[in-house]
């Protein structure tokens, strides 16, 4: 609410009129106040992310995965599989592996992702060098499952910050470009290479157990990442457009944004005039509305689609008064 309303006040005063010392108007005065502000807010939420997802991550490998020799994939499981064939410090080797992909990230995305990315692998490899906590359990079920919940909450944390703890994503990125493939065949084709080098060398039980670190860790860093709450955006076209709105606005409690469309020809008839409607609901809302929408109208047009984050808008209920 404060946001909106110094927003609502720099709207207010005038872009021009009689310059501060410096050259600035107070309206760019104001402006830039407010952008250092957001800027401000905005890293230090970044890196407070980060530093949650770097001890996250640190937990899950200290005290479920390196204690019991356990394996993931990317270029974590790359560097826990050359430390237990090796006997190298897993630390120093999570920093070497990721060199490259931190370098194709400058290359890729820029130099401040770079810098994030590089901070936030040299932070979580010091922490695993220096911070060793007490061994959870040995019970491999329950190592494989907690160690990638930990693991992946803290890579998930970490790209809410906007960095990563595992640069075969950035690769990933680079190979999807070049030959035209998805980044999650890339990351599964990376995955599998790791798996069978760990059947071959080691045996088969670490390359099963380490599948199951590996799904819980994804899983776990896509609901971080996601959210909990799946929201589903739904666009309708009816000729009861109207009251559709108004059971959008106050049954529902949603905003709506309205388009101006034209039906296309169909056999028979023409094209004409339409309002086509888009709003975005909670996946838990979706039923009630297709309720309301029957009562309105049984044969209007709904398509849905899932949508991964909203902000702003109407999206959460009004209190009763």
């Amino acid at each position: 609410m404060r946001g909106t309303l110094r927003h609502r006040l720099i709207r207010l005063l005038p872009e021009t009129g009689t310059a501060r010392k410096g050259g600035k108007t107070p309206y760019v005065h104001a402006k830039a106040l407010l952008n250092a502000r957001i800027n401000l807010v905005h890293g230090l939420k970044d890196a407070l992310f980060i530093a949650i997802g770097v001890c996250s991550a640190a937990f899950g490998l200290e005290g479920f995965l390196l204690p019991n020799g356990f394996l993931d994939g990317g270029a974590t499981g790359i560097a826990l599989l050359a430390s237990r064939l090796t006997g190298m410090s897993f630390s120093a080797l999570l920093v070497v592996i990721n060199l490259p992909f931190i370098f194709l990230a400058y290359r890729l995305v820029g130099r401040a992702f770079a810098l994030r990315a590089g901070i936030s692998i040299v932070a979580l490899a010091t922490l695993t060098s220096l911070v060793h906590i007490q061994d959870v359990t040995h019970d491999k079920l329950l190592v494989a499952a907690f160690g990638g919940f930990f693991l992946g909450a803290g890579i998930g944390l970490a790209v809410r910050g906007g960095s990563v703890l595992d640069g075969t994503e950035v690769l990933a990125l680079s190979l999807g470009r070049k030959i035209g493939i998805t980044i999650g065949d890339v990351i599964m084709l990376i995955n599998v290479a790791v798996f069978s080098v760990a059947a071959w060398l080691i045996d088969l039980e670490t390359a099963m157990y380490a599948m199951i670190t590996y799904l819980a860790a994804s899983k776990t860093l896509d609901l971080v990442v996601e959210g909990i709450e799946e929201y589903t955006g739904i666009t309708i076209t009816s000729p009861h457009h109207a009251e559709i709105r108004h059971m959008i606005a106050n049954t529902m409690g949603r905003g709506i944004t309205v388009y101006s469309g034209k039906r296309g020809f169909t056999k028979g008839a023409g094209s004409h005039e339409v309002d086509i409607l888009y709003c975005v609901l909670t996946r838990l809302e979706v039923g009630r509305f297709l309720a309301e929408i029957e009562k309105i109208d049984p044969n209007a047009f709904v398509v849905m689609s899932p949508v991964k984050d909203v902000r702003g808008g109407i999206m959460r209920k009004r209190r009763a008064h």
